[in-house]
């Protein structure tokens, strides 16, 4: 079969903008469950501070340390200092009222990017890129309103040369995942109320690169963690990268629960003025649930999504991977994906507040046409050295299936199954702004003509 010039099969995958975590009724039953002191009032960074320092936790109006990336970060919730090895980060010492917030916060985080195929069948070029992300928040009270308001602007710029789609399907660098023929900058900008119960609603353009930093255990965004797309941010085919919406989070003593509604188009270099829901209506809803096991912090969850969409997410796909106009497939109405993950925390450090190790994992599937991926599922284990707890070790196996029915369509012009990996990092935390990752990843292609192939690359991240 003749095959298509490998650089047409750079897959853009839409993110997963919301990874959950996933807990079995069996689980709950042998769990105990976290005390009512540690509340998910301010996030589950606060039920970790508890287990580690043995302390009440401390809630921030103003924080925003989500460990289930169902919600729009903002500069403030981020470290001014580098990204820690964990995206957990708690006080070493007692409880304290927490600082007033500054009238604007910002942050910026800069990475840059070597890698080289050394195996398979892909050309063994060098390459490099890079990233910036800036975060800005702007407090209300800046504004002439209180500071249960906060005012968001995230612009990001790529540049260079990326591996992604050389060896897989799934983008192989995060940070520099991008739809096809898209441009170098973009700019979200959103708007966000909190109540004093916890409750906080987000409305505008985000960007949900940021969101899976917040994860305990597996937590990368790019610059930090795991860099394939599959681990990283792993993609649902229905939730795109960049979203135009209104998210939702409400908090209880007990769970966390959240509803996204948002335009199901990617609105990466959009205002989200310009589609205006022409695909339809997406939505989110997710219930996660903090749970010690064996006296470890845990956080499980089930995730719900879907769209009423009746074609594919083409904005999210290659070209080569798009059905001819007439095909059989992305002409049903409505998606609907399900996700159950797990993040249990398997050793803390006391001296080290925030550090530890643990394992993670997710499974998905969804009904299919017009979701161009049916199934997905990773396990990996991820954490600190206790020796050298600012390092940050990482491995993970996941597995990713295309929709048999467009798998079929393709056949005539592609031969597709299923995409396996590994992915291997470890992070050097050289000094307080710094860190420099090696990663490598052995990818068997969802591209059937193509050879399994090794991937290694370096990462110099600095944040200030």
């Amino acid at each position: 079969m003749r095959v298509a010039p490998k650089s047409s099969y750079k897959l853009q995958f839409a993110r997963l903008a919301a990874i959950t975590a996933a807990m079995s009724a069996a689980l709950l039953a042998a769990a105990q469950p976290v005390a009512a002191e540690t509340t998910l009032q301010d996030e589950f960074d606060a039920v970790f501070a508890a287990a580690v320092a043995g302390a009440p936790a401390t809630h921030s109006a103003q924080d925003n340390a989500s460990v289930d990336v169902g919600t729009a970060p903002t500069a403030a919730s981020q470290n001014t200092a580098a990204p820690a090895p964990l995206p957990v980060l708690v006080p070493v010492a007692a409880p304290q009222a927490p600082p007033p917030s500054k009238p604007v916060e910002a942050k910026l985080s800069i990475s840059q990017f070597v890698d080289v195929p050394v195996a398979g069948d892909a050309p063994g070029t060098f390459r490099y890129s890079g990233r910036a992300d800036a975060y800005i928040d702007v407090q209300g009270s800046t504004l002439g309103l209180d500071d249960s308001w906060t005012f968001t602007l995230r612009p990001e710029f790529t540049w260079g040369k990326d591996s992604n789609g050389v060896i897989g399907l799934i983008p192989s660098n995060t940070a520099l995942f991008r739809g096809e023929g898209a441009g170098d900058f973009d700019l979200s900008a959103s708007v966000s109320k909190r109540w004093k119960s916890g409750t906080k609603l987000t409305v505008g353009k985000v960007n949900v690169l940021d969101l899976g930093g917040k994860l305990p255990v597996v937590g990368s965004n790019g610059h930090y963690g795991f860099q394939n797309l599959s681990v990283a941010l792993p993609p649902s085919a229905i939730i795109a990268n960049t979203l135009t919406g209104a998210l939702l989070e409400v908090p209880t003593d007990n769970a966390l629960y959240r509803l996204w509604v948002y335009d199901p188009d990617s609105q990466f270099e959009r205002t989200g003025f310009e589609t205006a829901f022409g695909s339809g209506v997406g939505f989110l809803g997710s219930v996660t649930v903090p749970v010690k096991i064996g006296g470890k912090p845990g956080y499980y969850a089930l995730k719900l999504s879907g769209s009423t969409r009746n074609d594919i997410n083409a904005d999210s796909l290659p070209a080569a991977l798009i059905p001819a106009p007439g095909s059989s497939f992305g002409n049903s109405r409505g998606e609907f994906a399900a996700v159950f993950a797990g993040y249990q925390f398997l050793g803390v450090y006391p001296e080290a507040p925030g550090k530890g190790w643990g394992i993670f994992g997710q499974v998905y599937g969804s009904l299919g046409d017009p979701t161009f991926l049916d199934y997905s599922g990773f396990i990996g284990v991820s954490g600190n050295p206790r020796g050298r707890p600012q390092d940050r070790f990482g491995a993970a196996v996941f597995q990713y299936s295309l929709t048999d029915e467009l798998v079929s369509v393709l056949a005539t012009r592609l031969g597709l199954e299923d995409e396996r990996g590994v992915e291997l990092f470890y992070t050097v935390g050289v000094a307080d702004k710094f860190e420099v990752t090696a990663n490598a990843q052995l990818i068997d292609s969802a591209v059937a003509a193509r050879d399994t192939g090794v991937l290694l690359g370096m990462r110099l991240n600095a944040t200030f």
